[in-house]
């Protein structure tokens, strides 16, 4: 039992060190009572936590989450990925494929109750996609992203204090359940989001996640997105057991469907939207990326934050006029097209969020869709002078 405390204080201080405290001792005293750390014979160890409003706790929310948390909890979730240990031998198809081999059991076993046509169904075609993802999952784990992760990251298990989210009871006991690809550890949080109906705040929470991890992961942070419906099934897939085994069969069924539904293959698209600073373009964005190819929809590329990773800054820190100089715009415009075509070839669909005040650069995006074989859409965006000085000013206070 304290080996086992001892992890979990060890593991959850990562992400949550205000809240686990101390393993504790339970000792003998000599009236034949229980004390706490007494000199006693050792009767049980416990673990001291902080006791804090389950009110708190984002599965219980009514739903106010906005767009200010949801990019504070993509990039929580990608620094604690980042900070992670490496566990290469978590990773790859292997790793995958077992927890997929024990679901199918599991779900075999259920499927007098919820359709056995349908339970066949997914677990043929999830063996199709681990086939042909195999080679992907493979050198993802050689190449940093099989890390020891979270393990549970649905939104019982994250807290908002002071406006911040904070990742807590993670996995301690079983190491094949956290020793994985990070991706899948971030995918049981955006299926959970898209399965309570805010599509929305899933694609925000993986945009803002894919901006931060940019600045730690290499080109496999995109090439690694073909795996992403994969992953999303496979925890929609353990959610349809774990609901069917306490007897909701209805819960249970509305999982197995999400879980078809995240292997069905969508049409891949990139969106350009250009126009002035101000004119409403990350707006536009933001608002079109959830419905565009498979969930939790679009990867949104803004040339704002693209500028800022790439001059080495934090995406809320303003940049020096350094930054703007027509070599540093072509670098950016370089980057963006470049993370696009990798997210195109990927599966992903692609809002690219920039000024595009130049034809050839329109022109350029325009012509990356043809390279993919892709559909298009270039949309400009105005405003009156007015709106956009008011606009730019608000930004800049």
């Amino acid at each position: 039992r304290r080996w086992a405390l001892e992890r979990e204080l060890t593991f959850n201080r990562a992400a949550a060190p205000d809240i686990y405290r101390e393993v504790r001792r339970l000792t003998r005293a000599t009236d034949g009572g229980i004390e706490i750390d007494g000199e006693g014979e050792i009767v049980e160890y416990l673990l001291e936590m902080r006791r804090f409003d389950q009110n708190g706790v984002l599965a219980s929310q009514p739903w106010a989450i906005d767009d200010a948390l949801e990019d504070s909890l993509g990039r929580t979730v990608a620094r604690f990925h980042a900070g992670a240990s490496l566990r290469p031998q978590g990773g790859g198809v292997s790793a995958l494929g077992y927890t997929i081999r024990s679901n199918a059991n599991l779900l075999r076993g259920l499927a007098p109750r919820l359709g056995k046509q349908a339970v066949e169904r997914l677990v043929h075609e999830t063996d199709l996609a681990l086939e042909r993802l195999g080679p992907l999952l493979d050198a993802r784990a050689g190449e940093g992203f099989a890390r020891h992760c979270h393990g549970d990251l649905h939104l019982g298990n994250i807290l908002i204090e002071n406006g911040q989210p904070i990742l807590f009871d993670c996995i301690e006991f079983n190491d094949t359940l956290s020793d994985i690809d990070i991706q899948y550890d971030l995918a049981f949080l955006l299926m959970d989001l898209d399965f309570r109906r805010r599509r929305d705040a899933a694609g925000r929470v993986l945009n803002a996640y894919l901006d931060e991890a940019a600045r730690t992961f290499g080109e496999g942070l995109w090439t690694g997105l073909a795996a992403l419906p994969l992953m999303l099934s496979v925890r929609a897939a353990v959610r349809t057991h774990v609901w069917a085994y306490t007897g909701d069969d209805e819960a249970a069924r509305a999982y197995l469907q999400t879980a078809l539904e995240h292997l069905a293959p969508r049409p891949v698209s990139l969106v350009a939207a250009g126009g002035l600073s101000g004119s409403g373009k990350s707006t536009f964005s933001r608002v079109c990326a959830p419905g565009l190819g498979s969930a939790p929809g679009a990867v949104v590329l803004r040339t704002d934050e693209i500028r800022k990773r790439l001059w080495g800054v934090p995406s809320l820190q303003r940049l020096p006029r350094e930054a703007y100089t027509p070599e540093m715009g072509a670098k950016v415009y370089d980057q963006l097209f470049h993370d696009a075509e990798l997210c195109l070839k990927a599966g992903r669909s692609v809002v690219l969020d920039a000024v595009f005040l130049k034809p050839e650069e329109r022109a350029r995006a325009e012509a990356l869709a043809k390279s993919v074989d892709v559909g298009f859409l270039g949309v400009w965006l105005e405003a009156p002078p007015e709106v956009l000085r008011e606009r730019v000013a608000a930004r800049i206070n």
